[in-house]
């Protein structure tokens, strides 16, 4: 059974380098990654389905009206939990991640190096007594709780940035 992941953007255009993404997501076969344009002003929404169109294990959902970074990881939830088989969820943010110092890039990159550790990830699998979000799990607080040594993972917990 796979693993899903999914990843919420928000004009995040400038930021992503599509071919750099595929390259990465090719990595990833044991994953599902559910990509969320949360009503982009950009051509975010473009890149998506672009990165899309070459990755075998992607999905684009496309929110038209923008909502908060929880809502749109809950509409990413419910989609990938009727589509596909999925042994656990796991979610990012991009607009609530540091980025600065190294991008976006550097998060699909961190997800495809440490693919087998987010796929053996056991803390919440999905039961029936919960509900699908109390079962979903942050990507990046699960690697910084196993203590992934990462520039990109430790900028995320530095304060006064």
């Amino acid at each position: 059974m796979k693993t899903g992941i999914i990843i919420v953007f928000h004009n995040n255009e400038n930021a992503m380098d599509p071919s750099f993404f595929i390259e990465q997501i090719k990595q990833t076969s044991n994953l599902e990654l559910c990509l969320v344009n949360n009503d982009s002003k950009d051509s975010t929404c473009d890149l998506l389905h672009e990165i899309k169109d070459a990755c075998d294990n992607v999905s684009v959902l496309n929110v038209r009206k923008f909502k908060s970074d929880v809502a749109a990881v809950k509409a990413g939830a419910r989609f990938m939990q009727s589509a596909f088989q999925l042994k656990n969820i796991g979610y990012v943010s991009i607009n609530m991640l540091n980025t600065k110092y190294y991008g976006i890039n550097s998060l699909i990159k961190i997800i495809a190096e440490n693919q087998d550790v987010i796929i053996n990830y056991n803390g919440n699998p999905l039961k029936k007594k919960q509900t699908l979000f109390q079962s979903l799990f942050s990507v990046i607080d699960y690697l910084k709780n196993i203590e992934i040594e990462n520039p990109f993972i430790q900028l995320q917990y530095q304060r006064n940035l």
